[in-house]
């Protein structure tokens, strides 16, 4: 038999949210919706869609490895040099980039527990130790993992509005945590959810990657609906990002993630819709997690982590028997919650009367 590398049966592959088509099929339901991998409600940006279907004449081409226009794209939009910008096949990839092209053996990696699952997940497919530090009041403790900085650490991940929490790190946390922190150690923020932010003190991160030992991380998944094209870019120093060019694949991007990326930045008014969708859909299932005595935590992205009082996975199979797709969160540690992301108003009304039913029951 032909075994595996020992480090790979110690990985706990991600798990995904379930396919609306799979949950038709298993439990034999006509109408299902998912609000469990915190997608666009509205669906793809407009704009991008029109872009991809002008595209697909030339898919017997490869795609542009250097992904010359949307890195001009990018530079335009947040006022860079295409220097500053590398692209990759979602954020996912990303990380894997910077672990491999960072961390060397016997260095190791620090960020929070119910953090992002690709930090743990790419850590260990690349064989490098990961230190976690507990939440504190559901945020990333900054002051204590700045106290678990040693000689060995190379890269702080902050997801920052954090996945599955929905809180996010200050303007003046920030600040101080990168006070004093080595110049050799790699702060990397994870801005996958930056577009819905709706408070005044997060920290402005383009004014942090002069520095020469800050990456941003940012995706066109969420915001611009476009997470079947998997679509993330990093920003930084033109030196650290020519580390990351080094390591990651050739034609990495397809050619229709670039173009639909390049005219989503365009579409202002689909993203006006989309911000607005998401803070009257999160208003209104506050309104109605309070009226049921249900704790929830307050969020600035897409979603909302929400206390069931009891087993999470348990409510999360009675949920899909009426055809209600939400996340349960035992890959974060947190069993008795669940998160719910933010859909369209008849989803979420839907979601809300489910939820009544499937508490009752028990």
């Amino acid at each position: 038999m032909v075994l595996p590398r020992k480090h790979l049966l110690k990985v706990d592959s991600y798990q995904a949210g379930k396919p609306i088509e799979e949950i038709k099929r298993q439990l034999r339901l006509k109408d299902v919706i998912k609000l469990a991998s915190n997608e666009n409600p509205l669906g793809p940006s407009p704009k991008a869609l029109e872009a991809v279907r002008k595209a697909l004449s030339s898919l017997n081409r490869y795609p542009d490895s250097n992904s010359y226009f949307l890195k001009r794209k990018l530079a335009k939009f947040y006022g860079l040099e295409p220097s500053n910008i590398s692209v990759g096949n979602g954020s996912d990839e990303l990380i894997d980039i910077i672990i491999r092209a960072f961390v060397d053996e016997g260095e190791c990696i620090i960020t929070s527990e119910a953090a992002f699952l690709e930090y743990k997940i790419m850590s260990s497919l690349n064989c490098r130790p990961l230190i976690t530090v507990p939440l504190k009041y559901f945020k990333f403790d900054l002051d204590e993992i700045k106290k678990r900085i040693t000689q060995k650490t190379k890269v702080v991940f902050i997801a920052n509005p954090n996945n599955p929490t929905g809180t996010y790190v200050t303007k003046y946390e920030l600040e101080e945590f990168l006070k004093g922190i080595p110049e050799g150690v790699l702060v990397v923020l994870d801005e996958a959810y930056d577009a819905f932010i709706d408070v005044d003190d997060f920290p402005k991160s383009l004014n942090y990657i002069k520095r020469k030992n800050v990456l941003v991380l940012k995706t066109c998944s969420k915001s611009y609906g476009l997470a079947g094209l998997r679509l993330g870019y990093c920003l930084g120093s033109p030196e650290l990002i020519s580390y990351l060019e080094r390591a990651r694949q050739p034609f990495n991007v397809n050619s229709l993630a670039q173009v639909a990326a390049i005219a989503a930045l365009d579409d202002k008014k689909f993203l006006a819709r989309t911000k607005a969708l998401i803070a009257d859909g999160k208003s209104f299932l506050y309104k109605n997690l309070a009226q049921m005595g249900i704790p929830y935590v307050a969020s600035v992205a897409n979603f909302i982590l929400i206390d069931t009082g009891r087993d999470g996975f348990v409510l999360f199979k009675e949920m899909l028997k009426f055809g209600v797709i939400v996340r349960d969160m035992r890959q974060y540690g947190l069993k008795n919650f669940i998160r719910v992301s933010i859909g369209t108003k008849k989803e979420n009304i839907r979601f809300i009367k489910v939820l009544k039913k499937v508490i009752r029951f028990r």
